[in-house]
C-alpha cells in the first residue's frame, strides 16, 4: 500500500522511471538543474557549446572567478583554452554528481555527454585527438561526435578503441542507421581482439524538434501548405522508425530523444527501450502537466500525418526512409547545416563571454 501511494504522488517524470524501461537525462551540465533531475529519476545529461553559454550565465557567481581564476593560472593561455577548460571543469562536475548511478548500473547508465568542437566537424583526426583527450577526464565520460561523414568515420574508430560514443547532428533514419552499423562494425572488432564491450553504453541521438523544426522551414520555403499538425509528428515518426529497424538488426546503441518542442516529443514515447534528453524547463512543464504517464510507444503515429508528409515534403521523405540519403547527403541536409551553424554560432559566442570577463569593456562602468 505503501509503495502504491509513493507512485501516486510521484512527478510523472519519476514514475515513467520507475514503471518503463524509458530513461531519461538532464538537458544541461547546469548543477542544481541535474540534482533536480537526478531526484526525479534522470540517469544521464548533456552539454553542447549553447548549454555550455546559458550555464555560464545561470551561474555567474560561480564561472566569473573561475574564469579569472583559471587565467591567473594559466596566464599565457588563449581565450579558446581557457573556454575549453570551463566545459570540461563543467563537465566533470556532472560526472561526478552522476557517478554513483554508473557504478550502480556498471556503466550503462549515469553519464554526462561532451560535444566535440563544432568547428572540427570536417576532420577526423581533429575529433579523434579531442575525443581522446576527453576520454582521460572521467570514467563515465559520453563523447558527443556529428552524424555526418567524418563524424560517422570517427564514430567507428572511436569506439573501436573503447570510447563510449553519442551520436548527435542528428534527424533522420538514414543518419540513425549508419551511426547503429558504424558501431556494431566497430564493437565486433573489439570483440574480434577479446575486448571487453561489456561496459559500453553507445548513443545515438535524433534531434526529433529539430527535425519538425527543418519540415516546417522547408516547407515555409518552397511553398507546401500540410496540415500543421502533421509538421509536429515528423521527428516522432522518424524516431519510432529508426527504433523499429535497431531492434529488427540487433544494433546495440540506444536511441535518444532530443530537443523538445512540446509535450508529444515527451508523452509519445513513453514506454520504449530509449532515452531523452530534456531540457529543465520542460522537465518542469511534464511534471505539472495533466498528461497521462502509459506507455504510447506502441501506438503509431496517426497514419494520415505520415501519409501527407512523404507526399508533399520531399524533406520529410529524405529523413523517414532508410535510404532517403546517401552518407555525403548527411552534411547537407538541411537540418544539419542549420544545426552546425548554430553549434559553431554558440561556440563563438562563448568565446567571446570568456574575452569579456578576460578584458572587460572599458567604457562600461564596473560594478
Amino acid at each position: 500500500m505503501a509503495t502504491d501511494v509513493a507512485i501516486k504522488l510521484a512527478t510523472p517524470l519519476l514514475r515513467m522511471a520507475t514503471e518503463y524501461p524509458t530513461e531519461y537525462w538532464n538537458d544541461s551540465c547546469n548543477a542544481a538543474e541535474l540534482a533536480y533531475a537526478i531526484d526525479n529519476g534522470a540517469v544521464g545529461a548533456t552539454s553542447n557549446p549553447t548549454i555550455v553559454g546559458t550555464v555560464m550565465q545561470q551561474e555567474y557567481d560561480t564561472w566569473a572567478p573561475r574564469v579569472r581564476a583559471i587565467v591567473a593560472e594559466h596566464p599565457d593561455w588563449t581565450d579558446q583554452e581557457v573556454t575549453w577548460q570551463v566545459i570540461e571543469e563543467m563537465a566533470i562536475r556532472g560526472w561526478k554528481m552522476l557517478e554513483p548511478i554508473y557504478h550502480e548500473h556498471h556503466g550503462q547508465k549515469g553519464r554526462l555527454s561532451i560535444q566535440i568542437n563544432p568547428t572540427f566537424d570536417r576532420s577526423v583526426e581533429k575529433m579523434l585527438e579531442q575525443a581522446r583527450h576527453f576520454d582521460t577526464l572521467a570514467p563515465n565520460v559520453q563523447i558527443k561526435f556529428p552524424a555526418t561523414a567524418a563524424g560517422l568515420e570517427a564514430i567507428q574508430q572511436a569506439t573501436y578503441e573503447g570510447m563510449v560514443i553519442n551520436a548527435t547532428v542528428s534527424f533522420t533514419v538514414p543518419q540513425a542507421l549508419a551511426v547503429g552499423a558504424a558501431v556494431e562494425r566497430a564493437l565486433a572488432r573489439r570483440e574480434a581482439e577479446g575486448k571487453d564491450t561489456s561496459w559500453m553504453a553507445p548513443t545515438c541521438t535524433i534531434m526529433i524538434g529539430r527535425t519538425d523544426d527543418w519540415v516546417k522551414k522547408s516547407c515555409q520555403r518552397d511553398g507546401i501548405t500540410i496540415d500543421p499538425a502533421a509538421a509536429d509528428w515528423a521527428g516522432i515518426a522518424v524516431f519510432k522508425r529508426a527504433a523499429a529497424i535497431f531492434e529488427e538488426r540487433g544494433y546495440r546503441s540506444r536511441l535518444l530523444a532530443a530537443a523538445y518542442r512540446h509535450h508529444l516529443h515527451w508523452s509519445e514515447l513513453i514506454g520504449g527501450d530509449i532515452s531523452m534528453t530534456i531540457p529543465a524547463s520542460w522537465q518542469r512543464l511534464f511534471n505539472s502537466s495533466a498528461v497521462e504517464v502509459r506507455d504510447r510507444w506502441h501506438d503509431p503515429v496517426p497514419a494520415a500525418h505520415v501519409e501527407e508528409l512523404l507526399a508533399r515534403v520531399p524533406e520529410f521523405r529524405k529523413a523517414y526512409e532508410p535510404d532517403g540519403l546517401t552518407l555525403a547527403g548527411f552534411d547537407t541536409y538541411g537540418a544539419t547545416m542549420r544545426t552546425l551553424r548554430a553549434f559553431i554560432a554558440s561556440y563563438w559566442e562563448l568565446v567571446a563571454a570568456i574575452d569579456d570577463l578576460l578584458i572587460p569593456n572599458p567604457d562600461v562602468k564596473a560594478t
